[in-house]
């Protein structure tokens, strides 16, 4: 007997690349046509850019003090010093050069904690659905508990126990938002391993492994990149509000919910020192809803958004 043809095995994945190729195309074409989703990518593409090239864009040291140039304002207003644009903080830093330096932890925080946190969720759902039953009463039952714990207090806890750190940041956060992806993957699973490509790998004789990973995981990743993608604005906003609340990187490192909080006795008079990291936080987080928001529309037409 001569082995299964390409076509087939295409067939035995539920895959079809003519049609995955064309989708692709199309995504493409949407995108160029939705404002929103040539924002999205742009916001973050111009944010990678100036964390990964970090050295070249910032102006100054960032944890450089100057207590002689102490809260200058930024240098299109009056007693600005041109080579601070954004102006200075309390100890003299330059905050142009602080924002650029602390892009690099966000985007580091925000990847880190969800990979994390997907690989976590992703595997323990693709066992809860595949095999049901007491796997997954007990995976659904430690999920109901990671919900019922307030994250924002259980990481709290964590982090006055091991200490503020970026390995210990991501792993707090990657360890507490695994739940969203499990409940998701396996209810992609119980849909998919009905299918008649799942149920003829199996009469061929696949292995429970081989059925998971070759045959239902591709079939699922579309969903789990659009939660992971959602992810990352929600992980950027918990590592600054733990940062400002003096539990996230450790000085000198640079941080932008650092940044809020040493500006936030200055709002009356040095409005500029909270401001500025304010506002990266923001465009960052628009920026990634943004392309999540196209991205979803891609990946799955049936949530299409209407602009």
């Amino acid at each position: 007997m001569s082995l299964l043809s390409k076509s087939q095995a295409d067939g035995l994945s539920g895959k079809q690349p003519e049609e995955t190729e064309g989708k692709w195309r199309h995504g493409m074409k949407s995108l160029l046509k939705s404002k929103t989703g040539t924002l999205g990518i742009l916001i973050v593409l111009v944010v990678c850019i100036i964390a990964i090239g970090a050295p070249l864009f910032a102006t100054h040291e960032p944890a450089k003090i100057s207590p002689a140039q102490r809260l200058l304002p930024p240098m299109w207003l009056e007693g600005g010093a041109p080579d601070h644009l954004l102006g200075t903080d309390n100890l003299g830093r330059d905050i142009w050069s602080r924002i650029v330096y602390g892009s690099q932890v966000s985007l580091i925080v925000g990847i880190g904690a969800v990979l994390l946190s997907g690989a976590i969720g992703a595997l323990l759902g693709l066992l809860a659905g595949f095999y049901g039953k007491w796997v997954n009463a007990i995976i659904m039952r430690v999920a109901d508990a990671f919900i019922a714990i307030p994250a924002i207090l259980f990481m709290l806890v964590v982090l006055a126990v091991l200490g503020p750190g970026l390995g210990t940041l991501i792993f707090v956060i990657g360890v507490t938002n695994w739940v969203s992806y499990a409940r998701v993957v396996r209810g992609e699973v119980l849909s998919v391993k009905e299918r008649d490509f799942v149920k003829a790998a199996r009469a061929l004789g696949a292995r429970n492994g081989r059925i998971i990973f070759t045959h239902i995981l591709p079939n699922v990743l579309s969903s789990f990149i659009i939660i992971s993608t959602m992810s990352v604005a929600t992980t950027i906003i918990m590592e600054a509000s733990l940062s400002f609340l003096g539990l996230g990187i450790k000085p000198p490192a640079v941080s932008w919910g650092g940044m809020l909080s040493d500006g936030r006795q200055y709002l009356a008079t040095s409005w500029w020192v909270a401001t500025f990291p304010g506002l990266a936080i923001t465009i960052t987080v628009l920026g990634v809803i943004f392309f999540g928001d196209w991205l979803r529309d891609m990946l799955d037409p049936r949530m299409k958004s209407k602009e």
